[in-house]
């Protein structure tokens, strides 16, 4: 078993920026890709962006790419996402996966292990 918690998340005026973390237990942390998802009021949950286990890949929606970067301290069994330019659009509950493969979470396959999320609101 992996435990997962997320933090950081809050309230932020757009243009504004947030570092969210999630601290895993459990299992070796580099057994483990990692990625952050995401799920507004009233739509189903989206893809935001992954690492593979050594941080060496990452992959990012569309949306997010130039301003999020995930990142990950494997000392530490954190992964990070540094949101900048935070938008309306970005207000949701960011919820971080560990999983076998850090490409397949884009299509939100194979993500074994779930933290609770943590809720972030842009206000415009």
């Amino acid at each position: 078993q992996v435990q997962l918690v997320e933090s950081g998340g809050g309230l932020v005026q757009a243009g504004g920026s947030l570092r969210l973390s999630c601290a895993a237990s459990g299992r070796t942390f580099t057994n483990y890709a990692m990625g952050w998802f995401r799920q507004a009021p009233g739509k189903e949950r989206e893809f935001v962006t992954s690492i593979n286990w050594s941080g060496g890949r990452t992959y990012y929606v569309d949306s997010v790419k130039g301003r999020f970067t995930i990142s990950r301290d494997n000392a530490k069994n954190t992964v990070y996402l540094q949101m900048n330019s935070l938008k309306a659009e970005d207000t949701a509950v960011y919820s971080c996966a560990a999983g076998g493969s850090a490409q397949s979470m884009i299509n939100n396959h194979g993500m074994d292990y779930w933290g609770k999320g943590t809720l972030v609101t842009v206000s415009s």
